[in-house]
């Protein structure tokens, strides 16, 4: 088929504006891209240039002529690009519409907000696409390359939706993206993002209330709403500084429970139906690439969710199969954050003091002790930043890997490989490190390889899950570790807690009164084994010449009804309280002789050690936090 057309008189004509083929609104982009593509077998290359108006006919002719002349029989569309009768742009879309995929002026569409919700911008931009409708169980997208299968493929995951591609017009997908994305995030400024109640409302017309699990899993398939759904749960954990999501459910007919830990407390966050269970648990498997068949085991894996949203976050997600046949998940939050300074984790003068001239030996080991979830990784990479000034090798094992830092060789450990803290340990050996920080001593073997490694010229850096200081020793001795090379070796623990902040937007502030005072100076004595009388009285002058006013009164800092600021929960953030426990030459001759862990803390209180409550109570005084935190978070 020929026909005629006017020449071209420079590149901007690949987009004539009467072009009737290149599709300017979003309907007829959809019609076409789930049509038939039949075009293949009605034209050639030839007749595409023409009914686009790229060339004349009798450039054609010449072009052709060329090309039959050509001993190498050269391709007509690197003729007519060799002879500037077309330009590259024209050349992609003259391919495009005789392939049978639609081109869109992405610049002259209006996209569905909805369809542009399910799409990240930022992997619109990595992948160079735009989502335009979404209508059933597909999705209209314009992109660079349409045939690009890999970015088929991950639309398909992030969206659970079938994509159907068109083409867009060169030059206009950039500008449209950034246009569109801009009203978007215009629009999620001035009304909030999307509200989770109000999508929890629209998924009820999608999942019936009557369906076996296999039915409801299978909504996942095809359900944006739920995808939205489980996106903007977890965009209010990030934002909320959440450091857990926990979806559970008593029976199968009990409603779905979701709760966030914040601040290490459990909060209540949203109530579902019970028929959402199972749906909402496939999607979650989905993303983290787990089985959704598989009901009967545990799994775990992890979520990219800057592949679903526009926010860097990796969450680890552990499934629970429970009693009657429930699943409970639980995803924690690794937010990759920066490692603090080590003066902004909460130490006391002293003891920061302390540490900075023990973390500064060439060699020995330094362990930081205390429960799950009370911020051990944390101190050990501000440890680690003090050290970390590009003099040193640095190399870690840790499992997971929750928060980065450039200048240290960091490596996760998986037990299923056989590759154990252990195993990394004897690796680093024979890689010349200066300090090597192991996530956890789990047993004896990777004890003993640490000590050994603190004997031979390297910093050691590790944790324990242990109550107190003293008893961090104890244990490992327990473990069968050597005391006479770990006394050399120790040259301090560390015990912590979190306790949480007072919010100081809300927090009250009042005088303490004389009971009160006098109760937290009994406390503050009994912890260190000190208490009697003259000693009260001695603790409340200190106080009040320290903490007091002009007329020697104390004010405390009192969580209030809450704000804004901390949620209305009264607290906003967390410090630590520690207990640093330092081996000096009686410290280790009790390690050699196996002593007790009450004898090792009577050596080391009279060394100078403060323990947790004590140093709580003085936080207390300091108005960061209140005395039932204090008394939650340590023993007496």
């Amino acid at each position: 088929m020929t026909m005629g057309a006017r020449e071209p008189t420079s590149s901007e004509d690949a987009t004539p504006a009467g072009n009737p083929l290149i599709l300017r609104s979003v309907e007829r982009a959809w019609q076409a891209a789930t049509a038939d593509r039949t075009l293949r077998t009605r034209y050639r290359l030839g007749d595409m240039l023409l009914l686009h108006g790229f060339v004349t006919q009798s450039a054609l002719h010449q072009a052709l002529d060329a090309q039959r002349a050509s001993p190498h029989r050269e391709l007509l569309g690197q003729i007519l690009l060799a002879r500037g009768l077309v330009t590259e742009a024209q050349l992609q879309i003259a391919l495009a519409s005789l392939a049978g995929m639609a081109v869109v002026d992405c610049m002259a569409l209006a996209p569905q907000t909805e369809a542009v919700q399910l799409v990240p911008h930022a992997t619109a931009q990595r992948d160079q696409v735009l989502p335009l409708m979404q209508r059933g169980n597909t999705l209209l997208v314009a992109m660079d390359d349409p045939w690009c299968r890999t970015t088929l493929d991950e639309l398909a995951f992030v969206t659970n939706l079938r994509i159907a591609p068109v083409m867009a017009l060169p030059g206009t997908l950039a500008p449209a993206q950034q246009r569109v994305y801009a009203a978007l995030q215009s629009q999620r400024h001035a009304n909030g993002h999307d509200d989770v109640h109000q999508l929890a409302a629209s998924l009820a017309g999608e999942l019936p209330s009557q369906a076996d699990a296999a039915a409801q899993e299978a909504i996942t398939e095809s359900s944006s709403t739920l995808v939205r759904l489980v996106n903007t749960i977890i965009a209010d954990a990030i934002a909320r500084r959440a450091s857990d999501i926990h979806i559970e459910a008593d029976t199968p007919h009990a409603p779905v429970r979701i709760r966030f830990r914040i601040d290490g407390a459990l909060v209540p966050y949203l109530d579902l139906p019970a028929h959402y269970r199972a749906a909402l648990v496939a999607r979650l498997k989905i993303m983290s690439d787990l089985d959704i068949a598989e009901r009967r085991r545990p799994q775990d894996g992890k979520i990219d969710f800057s592949r679903f949203a526009d926010q860097a976050m990796e969450l680890r997600v552990v499934t629970v199969p429970t009693a009657h046949g429930v699943e409970g998940v639980v995803l924690r939050l690794l937010s990759g954050a920066k490692p603090l300074p080590l003066d902004g984790i909460g130490l006391s003068p002293a003891n920061l003091s302390t540490l900075r001239e023990r973390i500064g030996k060439p060699y020995g080991l330094i362990l930081i002790c205390g429960p799950t979830g009370c911020g051990k990784t944390t101190t050990l990479h501000s440890v680690l930043r003090e050290l970390n000034q590009g003099d040193r090798k640095i190399w870690t094992a840790e499992d997971p890997i929750e928060i980065t830092q450039p200048g240290l060789c960091q490596v996760q450990v998986n037990a299923r490989i056989g590759w154990t803290f252990a195993a990394a340990m004897r690796t680093f050996l024979r890689a010349d490190p200066d300090v090597i920080m192991i996530g956890e001593m789990r047993d004896a073997e990777t004890a003993n390889i640490a000590i050994e490694a603190s004997l031979t010229g390297h910093l050691v850096l590790s944790t324990l899950h242990t109550n107190s200081a003293a008893e961090s020793i104890t244990r490992l001795l327990e473990i069968g570790l050597d005391p006479f090379n770990f006394s050399d070796s120790l040259l301090a623990v560390l015990a912590q807690r979190l306790v949480r902040r007072v919010c100081p937007q809300c927090g009250v502030r009042s005088e303490a009164t004389a009971d009160e005072l006098d109760a937290m100076a009994h406390d503050h004595l009994r912890s260190a084994h000190a208490e009697h009388p003259d000693g009260v009285a001695a603790v409340l002058t200190a106080w009040r010449q320290q903490h007091g006013d002009e007329q020697g009164r104390i004010w405390l800092r009192r969580r209030g009804p809450g704000c804004d600021a901390c949620n209305h929960h009264g607290y906003k953030g967390r410090l630590g309280v520690h207990e640093l426990l330092v081996a000096d030459d009686t410290v280790r001759r009790l390690i050699r002789h196996r002593a007790s862990a009450t004898e090792i803390l009577e050596a080391a209180l009279a060394g100078g050690l403060r323990t947790l409550r004590q140093d709580g109570i003085s936080k207390v005084l300091q108005g960061l936090t209140d005395l039932p935190e204090v008394l939650a978070a340590s023993n007496a």
